[in-house]
């Protein structure tokens, strides 16, 4: 499944505002803005900010302030992703087809890297120009889902204490739902908080995210199988040879694919009372899902 038009005039806009947003390589102390940058820019389809950007959508015709947390979430992600490579976490040599920041820069500069990307994460949140509850609300969404009790880094830490021992069902769901299904979640709710939406908009929304991470996370667990380095853009197979807690290896492949297919029915079948207004987060949450499964 290829990714919708729209999609790529989303990412030139979301591109556009992280260089506007991002401290310039000359900016003293250069090196480390120059380490930001070349993980930032070093690839990516930007679905995070693209989901946010799609959710104001829905709520209002102008989505220019979205992009502030859209380019927030993709700098949290961003950081991320540099910390997840490094020799401590996942020893990772490549990323986006790329060389990963600790190879590229060293380790020290690649852990500052991805501070300084999280603290600029909240600096952008706060400049959002929208009213203050608004911004407040998405600063405490985005914290929460980056954070330890079922966010970002709780899921993080489970993961690596669930290598190499045996990992039932639940456990499973609670480390797909929390290191990638939350900051999804808050992709989107923040898309909606940003634009206006009332509560009852953004309780339906935020079920809708974390549903659709969910099935993301299962996606990726099984292309780590199926798929190769070239084509994923990371080193394939690393889940297996690291024996981490992955759906394929809970459940095997055919079920893992069903499983990820029930999922992302069940969070799009969220959006049907928004009709038309939610087509392109509709097409998102397929192509995330169907991308090459």
């Amino acid at each position: 499944m290829k990714l919708p038009p729209f999609f790529e005039e989303n990412r030139i806009a979301v591109d556009a505002a992280l260089d506007r947003l991002l401290p310039a390589e000359t900016t003293q102390p250069p090196s480390i803005h120059t380490a930001m940058r070349y993980s930032v820019f070093a690839g990516g389809k930007r679905i995070r900010p693209i989901l946010c950007v799609e959710a104001a959508r829905i709520f209002s015709s102008d989505v220019t302030p979205a992009l502030h947390p859209a380019c927030a979430l993709e700098f949290i992600h961003t950081y991320s992703l540099i910390h997840d490579d490094l020799p401590a976490l996942d020893n990772d040599d490549l990323r986006r087809g790329k060389p990963t920041c600790h190879k590229k820069f060293g380790e020290a500069l690649a852990i500052l890297a991805g501070d300084g990307l999280l603290t600029l994460a909240f600096e952008t949140i706060g400049a959002t120009p929208v009213p203050a509850e608004r911004s407040a609300a998405i600063l405490t969404e985005v914290a929460g889902a980056a954070g330890t009790v079922k966010g970002m880094v709780g899921g993080q830490v489970a993961d690596i204490e669930a290598e190499r021992k045996p990992v039932d069902a639940k456990m499973l769901e609670y480390i797909h739902r929390s290191k990638t299904a939350a900051l999804i979640r808050a992709s989107v709710t923040s898309g909606a908080l940003c634009a206006g939406a009332g509560l009852d908009d953004v309780a339906r929304l935020r079920r809708f995210g974390e549903t659709i991470g969910w099935a993301f996370q299962v996606t990726d667990d099984i292309l780590d199988v199926e798929e190769s380095s070239a084509a994923l853009g990371k080193t394939a197979g690393k889940d297996l040879a690291q024996q981490k807690a992955t759906y394929p290896a809970v459940y095997g492949l055919e079920r893992s694919h069903q499983i990820a297919n029930e999922l992302a029915t069940k969070a799009i079948a969220e959006l049907s009372p928004y009709a038309d207004r939610a087509s392109r987060l509709r097409q998102i949450a397929e192509f995330l899902v169907l991308r090459r499964t």
